[in-house]
Order: C-alpha cells, then sequence, then structure tokens
C-alpha cells in the first residue's frame, strides 16, 4: 500500500538528521506551562462514508438565498446571474490558470483579461481599467492614495482628502489602513438632511487631493448634486466616484461628468451573494492617473507577423519594481471573478443591462410606494431618487424589527445602527431585479402587522 501521507514513518530519521531523539526533544525550548498537556479535542477518524453523511448533515443545516425572503443588501446584491457563466469559468483554461507572466503561452487568457478592462472602461466612462482589486474597499482606499500620489506636489491640502460622512464605517477602516502609514489624513464631507451631499462643504474640499463620494451613496439615493462637484473643487483635486456598476444601465456614467478615478463593487456583475466572497474591485481612472495606478493592466499590441498580442504592461506592483516605487501592495487581483463579471456583461450587452437597471428601480419603487403607507413607518428621503435600496424609519428599534421578521421567514433589510450609532430605528431595505412585487406585500404586511403593536403598547 502506497503511503498517502508525506514523510509518514519518516519522524525518526528527520529528527536524528537534527540532532533530536524524539518529539520532545525537538520541542525542549517550549516551556511547559505553554504547553497543552492533554490531547487535542478532535473526534475519532473517520471513514469516507461516514465524513460525507456528516457534512451533508451539517450543509444541511445551512440557508440559501433563495430560501427565504430577504431584503438585505447594503453592498451586497442579488441578481440574477445566467448559468452559461457557471459552465464557461468553470473550464480548465480559466479555473486553473495563474498569473500570465509568459503572454507566448497566455494568449487566450490575456484577451479575455482585457475584455474585461475594456467592458468596465465603456461602462464608467473612463479610458483605462485595470484588471480589478480585491473588493470595492480597497479599491476605494487604493483610489485615495493614487489621488495623493498624482496630486499632493501642487495640494494647498498636501496628503489630504476628503470622503463622504455616509460611506459605512467598514469601507472607512479600510481606508484609514492604507491611509494611517501613508500619512494620509482623511476629512468627512456633510450630507443635508434629505440624505444629499451638501455642496457648500465640498468647497472646503478645493486644493485637496482628491474627494470620494458614491452614486448611489450607501443608502440608496441617487445624488443629482455629485455632478456638479467637479466644477467646485478644480482640476487640481481628484474626483473620485464609487459606484453600484448595475446602476450604470440607467444613470449618467460618472466619466461624463468629470470623474477622474472610478471605483466600486463588482459583485453584480458575475458573482451571487455567499457568505463573504469571492468578489471584486472595479477600479478605472483618466490618462494622467495611469503611471500610477495600483494593480494589473493587460495591454494589446501588434506583434511582429502583424497579429494582434496581449501581455501585461506598465506593471506598477512591488513584485516587479523596487519595493519603493511601487505604487501598491496588491499582488494578485480577482481574476476569475473579474472574467464572470465580463461573462455576465457580455451576455446582457447594453440593452439587457438597462433592462436589468429599469427592473431594480422598478421594484425599488413600489417597495417605497408599500412601506410607505403603512402606519407607523416613515421613508425619511421619500422625494429622493433611490435605486435598489431606501431607508424606513420604523416606530421602534430596527433590531427589534428583524428579530421579529425573522421569526415568520424574511430577512428584512439591514439595521443601520451599524453604520449610524445614533439611527437605531433605521432600516435599510434593498430590492433587486430578483425581489418579487409578492414578497414586497409579504414584507408590507409583516411590517404592518408589527407597527400595529407596538403602536398598541405605546
Amino acid at each position: 500500500m502506497v503511503d498517502q501521507l508525506p514523510n509518514r514513518g519518516l519522524e525518526l530519521e528527520m529528527l536524528h538528521e537534527m540532532g533530536f531523539s524524539s518529539i520532545d526533544d525537538l520541542f525542549s525550548d517550549l516551556p511547559e506551562r505553554v504547553r497543552m498537556q492533554e490531547a487535542l479535542p478532535l473526534p475519532p477518524p473517520q471513514s469516507e462514508e461516514e465524513i460525507i453523511a456528516d457534512a451533508r448533515r451539517l450543509l444541511g443545516a445551512n440557508l440559501a438565498m433563495g430560501d427565504v425572503v430577504s431584503f438585505l443588501g447594503a453592498g451586497i446584491y442579488r441578481n440574477y446571474v445566467p448559468s452559461s457563466v457557471f459552465q464557461l469559468v468553470t473550464r480548465g483554461e480559466f479555473l486553473t490558470s495563474y498569473t500570465p507572466y509568459q503572454p507566448e503561452v497566455s494568449q487566450g487568457m490575456l484577451q479575455a483579461m482585457w475584455e474585461f478592462q475594456t467592458l468596465i472602461s465603456e461602462l464608467v466612462g473612463l479610458p483605462i481599467a485595470n484588471l480589478s482589486l480585491y473588493d470595492g474597499s480597497t479599491a476605494a482606499a487604493e483610489a485615495l492614495t493614487c489621488a495623493v500620489r498624482v496630486h499632493n506636489r501642487k495640494a494647498s491640502q498636501q496628503n489630504t482628502v476628503y470622503i463622504s460622512e455616509l460611506i459605512p464605517p467598514d469601507r472607512i477602516s479600510v481606508m484609514h489602513n492604507y491611509c494611517q502609514g501613508a500619512g494620509i489624513t482623511l476629512k468627512t464631507l456633510k450630507h443635508n438632511q434629505d440624505g444629499t451631499l451638501d455642496l457648500e462643504s465640498v468647497k472646503s474640499a478645493a486644493g485637496s487631493c482628491g474627494v470620494y463620494v458614491e452614486q448611489p451613496n450607501p443608502i440608496g439615493i441617487l445624488d443629482g448634486g455629485v455632478t456638479k462637484i467637479k466644477e467646485i473643487i478644480g482640476e487640481h483635486t481628484a474626483l473620485i466616484i464609487g459606484v453600484q456598476p448595475v446602476s450604470l444601465g440607467l444613470v449618467e456614467a460618472p466619466g461624463n461628468y468629470g470623474a477622474d478615478i472610478i471605483v466600486g463593487e463588482g459583485q453584480p456583475f458575475g458573482s451571487p451573494p455567499t457568505g463573504g466572497g469571492p468578489i471584486y474591485g472595479i477600479f478605472a481612472c483618466s490618462k494622467p492617473y495611469l503611471r500610477l495606478m495600483p494593480g494589473r493592466i493587460v495591454g494589446r499590441s501588434i506583434d511582429v507577423d502583424g497579429k494582434e498580442a496581449y501581455c501585461l504592461t506598465l506593471s506598477t506592483r512591488e513584485q516587479h519594481i523596487r519595493r519603493h516605487r511601487a505604487t501598491s501592495n496588491i499582488c494578485t487581483n480577482e481574476t476569475l471573478i473579474a472574467l464572470m463579471g465580463a461573462m455576465h456583461m457580455s451576455l446582457l450587452g447594453p440593452e439587457g443591462l438597462e433592462h436589468l437597471a429599469a427592473r431594480n428601480m422598478t421594484a425599488c419603487i413600489l417597495a417605497k410606494q408599500k412601506l410607505g403607507d403603512i402606519s407607523g413607518v416613515t421613508i425619511p428621503h421619500v422625494a429622493s431618487s433611490h435605486f435598489n435600496e431606501f431607508v424606513v424609519e420604523l416606530p421602534k428599534s430596527a433590531s427589534e424589527c428583524l428579530s421579529y421578521l425573522d421569526s415568520v421567514g424574511i430577512i428584512g433589510g439591514f439595521d443601520l445602527s451599524k453604520w449610524y450609532q445614533n439611527r437605531t430605528n433605521w432600516l435599510l431595505v434593498t430590492v433587486t431585479d430578483q425581489t418579487k412585487a409578492a414578497e414586497i406585500e409579504l414584507l408590507a404586511a409583516h411590517l404592518a402587522a408589527w407597527c400595529a403593536t407596538k403602536e398598541l403598547i405605546a
């Protein structure tokens, strides 16, 4: 029988080579007080049959997104992904591929990567896109450091960037991690009561290295004021826009109203919601930022035979150049998941993308109407246009409401007190193309019943 465990039975030989007679001698430097004296708390060995049975039992306890009515979003969205995406991406040339350092044997993969960049570029309205970053938050953080590299020398507010006060704390945490080591200061821009950006506060950002806002913003509002930011801050301050990419089927591409860098979470294209990933970040920019942008870029050229040829180009990663000249420590990306996004976008086409965005918008409008009619429920920003999601103000705490909705088999949304501590009664309700009118009616009915009990108690 072939020994399937590496080095099994060779322990004594290996110890002898190192000058030890036993495992205890090898670990003799470990103080007794920190050693585990008891046996490891592991179950007895199992056969393959037993392991598979246990795994199925454990997996059966999980709830899939499609098993319950869900209105949870807050950055990760449930859109329909054609089954052909999953069939294509599991082909060996995609699934098992590594970094295409040798372009002569990787032309197919490189071309697919280049097509992704082209699709993102066309989607956001900027000429240059990289081959994705880890996620939307790292893309946003990289955009801030990129803006400082480009503008800091001439900035009157050096090493300073401004971000919307509505940015979720998990994203701000990533930004702080990137900025603190580089000595970059983050300042915040105020918002009006209706959830739109306070353009007066934007004036204070003129002369800084960059301004970061999101469109739609984190509570789903499509803010027309965002289109005026560039003329306020001027050419020497980078305008960075975070996008929900599906919205661009209906909403003006930020590159058309002055955005210098556009980032976002690519997950709505190609990747269904899971328990934490995989996801991928979008990063696109205008030409002045090209040589200082992070991540991988695939370039297209013509070879000596006059044929199209693709290769990684303008590499600014610390793997490729001297570390002190690297623009980022991003040593990898999310190529496979990004290619799923490219496949999804290709299958949709321009008309399909517009239709998808319209379905999201229609469901959002319907949900606002239905929930806004409930006694005890208020839509704080009812006059604003929303995409995907909107805020509902409840008579009691959102966490209490979510517990009740969970008891009747509904994931009712996101408790916004996790983002904004003083908004304990705010619930972020998300709808997508996968949300049915009957599900909205069901949520409205149970929410009305819960509100009625709170009014009776009051």
